[in-house]
């Protein structure tokens, strides 16, 4: 049986959209147009002045990002990815805490950048830019492993009497407002959302297909459904201020070497156990 599998973002793509956005500073004589070479007003330059980064994360959503409360401090891939970028700036981090609810006002409110596990989608484009993906991802459910034949399609779970469990605000809600309005909505805090399953007060939720086999690998009562084949594909990246492609294409030129020189696998290794590959 093939590995569950989670396919990290190629780098090829956005890199080739970068180089392209630098050669475009200059026409057909070679002379640079100013628009193209000045960096005023970048949020890039704010950051190094000021010396700090302000990271926008939630601190609910495992593994990506989590506040602990002993010791009370940020732990999960994005915010150890977080990290690696303000040491490459130089500079301090700065932690503001949000929910899933109020994650773009908090962001537009003045953060840098919003980091852990945040879905690329085409209305929160409209207010921000996207880093380059950090990884390609898909909804997909998990539940009691004695149920997995039981939920294994959409239509199987949009029925009346499957409680499916979700937190309020961000793509799951969204999702499975969507998808099951026929079936029984449960909202929940996300810290402890999987132990409604284990106890028997929910039957499933559908979520990323990333965190499913982190949660897989954390509990052994609950089982991944189609890790290999979610519902939908999507991508996870960092939310950046839309309109500074200065400061973007730093982010993508850190995030470009974080993939290809092993700090994105060193930070992501711990986090799925070995029975899943990146």
């Amino acid at each position: 049986q093939a590995k569950p599998r989670l396919v990290l973002a190629t780098s090829a793509a956005s890199l080739a959209v970068l180089l392209v956005a630098g050669c475009s500073g200059t026409d057909s004589e070679g002379a640079a147009h100013p628009e193209a070479t000045a960096t005023e007003g970048s949020r890039l330059d704010e950051i190094l002045d000021r010396g700090s980064l302000q990271v926008c994360t939630t601190g609910d959503y495992r593994p990506f990002t989590f506040l602990d409360s002993d010791p009370d401090e940020f732990t999960g891939i994005d915010v150890d990815m977080a990290r690696d970028l303000a040491d490459d700036l130089g500079v301090e981090i700065e932690w503001t805490r949000t929910t899933w609810d109020d994650l773009m006002e908090d962001f537009l409110a003045g953060c840098d950048v919003a980091v852990g596990g945040i879905s690329v989608n085409t209305e929160r484009a409209q207010r921000v830019y996207f880093s380059a993906p950090l990884m390609e991802d898909g909804k997909t459910p998990i539940t009691l492993c004695e149920n997995v034949d039981d939920y294994r399609t959409i239509e199987q779970i949009n029925q009346p009497g499957v409680r499916s469990i979700m937190p309020s605000g961000g793509t799951n809600q969204v999702f499975a407002e969507e998808h099951y309005p026929d079936g029984d909505l449960v909202t929940h805090d996300n810290n402890t959302i999987f132990d409604e399953i284990v106890a028997g007060r929910a039957d499933v939720m559908t979520t990323d297909a990333s965190e499913v086999l982190w949660v897989a690998n954390e509990y052994e009562e609950l089982c991944a459904v189609n890790p290999e084949e979610p519902f939908y594909f999507f991508e996870k990246a960092f939310m950046l201020p839309r309109g500074d492609d200065v400061f973007k294409h730093y982010v993508d030129q850190w995030l470009n070497m974080a993939l290809n020189d092993g700090t994105y696998d060193r930070i992501v290794e711990p986090w799925f156990g070995e029975d899943v590959e990146l």
